[in-house]
């Protein structure tokens, strides 16, 4: 059983940025893709961004594509989302994940097998 904390969400004015955090305790985390989701209006979490195992390759929403960036440090088992430039429509509860043991970045929810338990971002206007 891995457990993801994530942390770093707040209220933040449009325009501003945030930095997420999601540690995942454990020898294993390497061997993690990990992402981070959000609800879309009327629909299930969606993929915001990804990361393979080693950091080597990320994928991104296109909502997201040139504002948020995501990155891994395995050596503290934790991976991150820095959201720049933020908009109103960005306001969610945000989701890390992780998939064992695959060489790219999932982007179906349900091919993930651990969850955080959700942290607020909320962006006024």
């Amino acid at each position: 059983q891995v457990q993801l904390v994530e942390s770093g969400g707040g209220l933040v004015q449009a325009g501003g940025s945030l930095r997420l955090s999601c540690a995942a305790p454990g020898r294993t985390f390497s061997m993690y893709a990990m992402g981070w989701f959000r609800p879309a209006p009327g629909k299930e979490r969606e993929l915001v961004a990804g990361i393979t195992l080693k950091g080597a390759r990320t994928n991104y929403a296109d909502a997201v594509k040139g504002r948020f960036t995501i990155t891994r440090d395995n050596d503290k088992n934790t991976v991150y989302l820095q959201m720049n430039s933020l908009k109103s429509e960005d306001t969610a509860v945000y989701y890390c994940a992780g998939c064992w043991g695959v060489g790219h970045v999932p982007t179906a929810r349900y091919e993930y097998d651990y969850w955080g338990q959700g942290t607020q971002v909320t962006v006024s206007s």
